[in-house]
């Protein structure tokens, strides 16, 4: 290090001057910046609020936990030096490509029995010509091999891109409550209130293997059809929906309870 020159000590200083001038902007522009997470302790906070929902739209990145998890398995057992890597690398692409048919299909429950039986009856065929331990030395036979170093890059590909996904979901959300609509379009406080009466919800858990994995979809449709409609992939979809039910009911309630001064005048 005595015998760096100017540059390699300014190249070796921008990591640490890009983390004191991120601070630097926070601390500038914190009571200007409104996050998701506040957006939720002001609803959680607030007397008349007593039902409310802040949802935002999750990357289909999200959809490959299962790839991320094998990846971080079939590294181990590599680094070890456990198992046959052509082996592993099977495994890896199989998942993989389950991943990719979510992310690439709309796989509904009726598809994938109808693709079950398919396999099933392929299998057979196979076992009656007496070809199926050649089917599967053929995939064996692929060479897919993959190092730990390259598993654990796949591995944080995908996670970097799920954190880019949460963080700008920060600044870009959905907060329903029982008598508006906030959407939310940056950093600061743009963004937009919809009244009650102008927009409808539904929730489409309609891929079984996004459901499976817990991810649903909430669509937001406008009274004005000149807007486009708003779809957000959610996590944890069962327990939004039984929320947003919830605040559907409180919606119907207020809409249909009798005016007080109507009902004395009568």
């Amino acid at each position: 290090m005595p015998d760096w020159d100017w540059k390699k000590w300014l190249v070796f200083s921008i990591p640490f001057l890009l983390v004191l001038l991120g601070l630097l902007v926070w601390a500038l522009a914190r009571k200007t910046i409104r996050t998701r997470l506040q957006m939720a302790r002001q609803l959680r906070d607030d007397p008349d609020i007593h039902e409310w929902l802040v949802v935002f739209n999750w990357s289909r990145k999200v959809l490959y936990g299962p790839t991320i998890v094998m990846s971080l398995i079939a590294a181990a057992l590599t680094w070890l030096n456990v198992g046959n890597p052509r082996t592993i690398g099977g495994f890896w692409l199989a998942v993989f490509f389950v991943n990719f048919l979510v992310d690439e299909y709309e796989l509904n429950l009726k598809v994938i029995l109808i693709g079950l039986l398919c396999i099933v009856a392929m299998v057979l065929w196979l076992i009656y010509l007496d070809w199926i331990e050649s089917f599967f030395r053929f995939f064996r036979n692929l060479g897919i091999q993959i190092d730990a170093m390259g598993y654990l890059m796949i591995a944080l590909i995908f996670l970097l891109a799920i954190a880019v996904s949460w963080i700008r979901g920060l600044f870009y959300y959905v907060a329903i409550t029982p008598n508006y609509l906030n959407i939310q379009v940056g950093p600061t406080e743009t963004g937009e209130q919809v009244s009650r009466e102008e927009y409808s919800t539904r929730v489409d858990t309609g891929d079984f293997l996004e459901r499976l994995q817990g991810f649903g979809r909430i669509v937001i449709t406008f009274a004005d059809q000149r807007r486009q409609p708003i779809m957000l992939l959610i996590g944890r979809v069962g327990k939004v929906a039984r929320d947003l039910e919830s605040i559907r009911g409180k919606l119907a309630m207020d809409i249909h309870q009798p005016v007080e001064g109507n009902s004395n005048n009568g």
